[in-house]
């Protein structure tokens, strides 16, 4: 390996961690510009539902606003997490130009981020038929969302898709496509991947609170380690169990509370 390759390969996963710790900085300090829909004034962004109620009230602009705020809180929950295979992708290129190698991860990244955005749209469209403020309210939907958890948790597709995230090596050694077209489709590919590891969790923090920083922070950690440890798995059925003690518990409460 030539030694500005490898310093190069720092920048890019160094680069990687700066735009994810950069998008988390964005979200803490309230960068990103959200419109005024007249949503209630005793409700907070981190309310279960705000967001996407002021995105539904200020039409296309909200539309697009909200998933400039999904896309840069995808950065930031899954970028670290995607670190160690961007990496090992630049790796693979090390017989190509500087330019070209960068041009690949760049598109990789790109794909990958884009997917991401564009899965901001399905809590847009639910809010539209029935609104996540009305639902989040419930304490029995929360407590059969936590089923569904729960049972996406345990279940062999989770671990399937699980298996590839955490296997970069084995994700390039099958899936790998030359040029920047094939970087692109890859980085699809591979979101495609993480999007089913990770959307059980994701449908829980809308329910919670799309903007709510300490669910944010909590899931990007699980999700993180379900992703890059050789334990995760573990981590993934325990987060699957206690979310299943979590869901029957409510739902009891609940029904025992409307008796």
């Amino acid at each position: 390996m030539w030694p500005e390759h490898r310093r190069e390969r720092r920048v890019v996963a160094f680069g990687v961690y700066a735009v994810a710790l950069l998008a988390w900085l964005s979200m803490v300090g309230g960068w990103l510009p959200m419109p005024s829909s007249g949503v209630g004034t005793t409700m907070g962004m981190t309310d279960p539902g705000v967001p996407e109620a002021m995105a539904a009230g200020a039409g296309p602009t909200g539309w697009a606003l909200y998933l400039l705020m999904w896309g840069v809180m995808m950065v930031a929950m899954m970028y670290p997490s995607s670190a160690p295979l961007v990496s090992m992708y630049h790796r693979t290129l090390d017989g190509r130009g500087r330019g070209e190698r960068l041009l690949r991860v760049g598109a990789f990244l790109g794909s990958y981020t884009l997917l991401w955005t564009a899965v901001g749209v399905v809590p847009l469209a639910i809010n539209y038929a029935v609104p996540v403020s009305r639902l989040a309210a419930s304490g029995t939907f929360l407590g059969v969302t936590l089923l569904l958890l729960a049972a996406y948790q345990l279940s062999p597709y989770k671990e399937r898709c699980l298996d590839h995230c955490r296997t970069p090596l084995g994700f390039l050694l099958t899936h790998s496509r030359p040029g920047v077209r094939g970087a692109a489709w890859m980085g699809v590919h591979h979101g495609s991947y993480c999007l089913g590891c990770c959307w059980a969790l994701f449908a829980f923090m809308v329910v919670v609170g799309t903007m709510n920083l300490v669910w944010m922070a909590g899931i990007t950690l699980v999700l993180s380690v379900e992703r890059t440890v050789s334990w995760g798995d573990r981590l993934a059925r325990a987060v699957g169990v206690a979310a299943g003690v979590a869901g029957v518990a409510l739902l009891v409460a609940t029904a025992v509370g409307a008796a």
